[in-house]
């Protein structure tokens, strides 16, 4: 797990080694234990290395083959790279190390562009072969990839921050991808970004840039929402899917040089991870659970769930409390270490979990993805019951943040144009290979709106502290698995059934079947008190003012009366308006 940056010039020149220097400067807590560059030509690679699987100098990036000159920066984990590592061997390769970095630079010279449909795992790379530059995200875009393109120059990297540092981006807003933000709860889907500058690449794609600045993307995975031709039954399906999140799991506490811990929630999803890997014989198992201030709306802390399962399973257990005062100081900090604004009261909540998880281990396992994958989210049985309307029209009366009238009374004419985010949405549902208007949904939801809530969430928070997450739900053998799962057996039992069923007996019974719960952080969605005064100073600040972002009046109602103002999906809109002002502060 580590940071990458790199540059690509077609006018002759040398990419100048102080622009990399600053990149990395940027990406520098994203790889604590070494720093490395290598220049060829008109290319300038960087990488910040988190040592996670092969711990010496062999497994060192930029890693070059010496006979062709190949260069290849990483970032992510394969975690097939033993049996590729066996196949190629097989095929003539002679290898210098012992990590997946090898693996892929020789699976690319073995294979090309289609080495990365043999990888499994989580990975964002760029591959340097004589005049052409080769860029992967995975299937899932668990990895981040950014790229930015100026008159002679691509610039990449692992932040829009690293790319900003370089010099010579454009920060001027994207109307699309504000449209997006502020509809989607934060989610901007690839290519967009806030900053008309600056791009990102999306899951399952690949992107080529040759010597005359010309890009080609190839997307090279998609996923099919349909019942297989057996159909199966509920025994057989929910075997199957126990199978392979067994082995999902089994291969992120394997494929690694460091221990592994688990982040506990006190959710069903991290609890079950838990459990699999107690089945599975892992000794002196590490969790760790968050808790914060309640308020009179909601608990601050799930520890009453997650505290039997440690018990049940022998865990070394960390419980860390955090004040709401210590949660204002950070918040700063936090939100200076998130690529694009990220709305989720919980980014915050990681942030300062993975402090205090880093200083024990560099490797956990979360549960993000089990809702989205197996339906577990309370607005999909309700997006299931809608009879009327079109697809879109019965995803957006549960999931918008927004409605297009409403958007266009919260920013200035400026930034006014059509409903963006209702054409996209539209054209994502209606693609083929989904037989069910939820498996659309679910589909959807898996293959681009995750990528940039949860998953985004959780890779920079905990990339901040050099801590590396890895998403067992994300496998994706388990999620082409579960995509042909009829939708029943996953809205059944408030959702997630069939993940019900296999935790069934082995965790407690009171966490299978509470109410579905969220990383709780109350003093963000009921704005009150300090909390309130701190988005009143963004919001009325004479930077924020400048900007002309916001309809003053808009800005007004919501401050005047912050605990009226919710979504659909229960977030403060206050909190969107203040968080997205503070990020551009800090970036534009």
């Amino acid at each position: 797990m580590c940071g990458i940056a790199g540059e690509f010039r077609f006018d002759y020149q040398a990419p100048a080694p102080e622009a990399m220097a600053r990149m990395l400067a940027k990406l520098a807590r994203r790889g604590p234990d070494a720093e490395g560059q290598h220049a060829d030509g008109a290319v300038r690679l960087g990488h910040r290395r988190l040592a996670i699987i092969d711990l010496s100098e062999k497994s060192a990036q930029p890693m070059v083959d010496a006979a062709t000159g190949t260069a290849l920066v990483f970032n992510g984990t394969i975690y097939n790279y033993p049996e590729l590592r066996a196949e190629l061997i097989g095929r003539g390769h002679v290898f210098h190390s012992d990590g997946d970095t090898e693996v892929i630079l020789r699976a690319y010279l073995e294979w090309g562009e289609a080495c990365v449909e043999r990888l499994a795992g989580m990975f964002a790379f760029a591959i340097w072969n004589r005049d052409t530059l080769f860029l992967a995200r995975d299937r899932l875009g668990i990895k981040p990839l950014y790229y930015s393109e100026s008159l002679g120059a691509f610039r990449f990297a692992s932040t829009p921050q690293a790319l900003l540092a370089a010099g010579g981006v454009d920060t001027s807003i994207d109307p699309v991808a504000l449209h997006h933000l502020f509809t989607l709860h934060a989610v901007v889907p690839a290519p967009r970004t806030l900053f008309n500058g600056v791009r990102k690449l999306a899951p399952g794609t690949t992107l080529t840039v040759n010597a005359r600045g010309e890009l080609r993307h190839r997307r090279y995975w998609t996923l099919c929402a349909q019942r297989p031709a057996t159909p199966k039954t509920e025994a057989e399906w929910t075997e199957a899917i126990h199978e392979s999140l067994r082995q999902a799991v089994r291969k992120r506490i394997e494929i690694a040089d460091v221990k592994v811990g688990v982040l506990l929630s006190g959710g069903l999803d991290s609890s079950l991870l838990v459990a699999l890997l107690a089945e599975q014989g892992v000794a002196d198992l590490l969790t760790f659970s968050i808790g914060f201030e309640d308020q009179p709306e909601e608990r601050g802390s799930e520890f009453e769930y997650s505290d039997p399962v440690a018990a049940r399973y022998g865990t070394r257990h960390h419980k860390i409390l955090i004040p709401n005062a210590e949660v204002l100081r950070r918040l700063p900090e936090a939100v200076g270490h998130m690529s694009e604004p990220m709305f989720a009261q919980d980014a915050v909540a990681f942030y300062l979990l993975a402090e205090q998880v880093s200083r024990t281990v560099k490797v956990v396992q979360s549960g993000q993805g089990a809702d989205e994958v197996f339906g577990g989210y309370f607005w999909y049985p309700r997006m299931a019951a809608e009879t009327q309307g079109t697809p879109l029209e019965r995803f957006r009366k549960h999931y918008f943040d927004r409605d297009h009238d409403e958007y266009l009374e919260m920013v200035q004419p400026a930034y006014h144009g059509p409903d963006y985010t209702g054409e996209l949405i539209a054209a994502h549902l209606a693609e083929p290979c989904a037989d069910e208007f939820i498996d659309q949904v679910l589909r959807m939801d898996v293959t681009m709106l995750i990528t940039d809530d949860p998953v985004k969430r959780v890779d920079n928070m905990t990339m901040a502290w050099g801590l590396e997450a890895r998403v067992p739900f994300l496998d994706h053998h388990l999620v082409e698995l579960a995509a042909g799962m009829p939708p029943e057996l996953k809205l059944a039992s408030g959702g997630k059934h069939v993940l019900k069923k296999i935790a069934r007996g082995r965790i407690p019974d009171a966490v299978i079947d509470r109410k579905k719960g969220y990383f709780p952080m109350p003093a963000l969605k009921y704005v009150r008190g300090d909390f309130l005064d701190f988005m009143r100073d963004i919001l009325d600040s004479q930077a924020c003012r400048g900007r002309g972002l916001y309809n003053r009046a808009y800005v007004d109602r919501l401050l005047a009366a912050p605990e009226q103002h919710h979504t659909r999906i229960q977030g403060s809109k206050l909190w969107h308006l203040a968080l997205t002002e503070f990020w551009l502060q800090k970036n534009a």
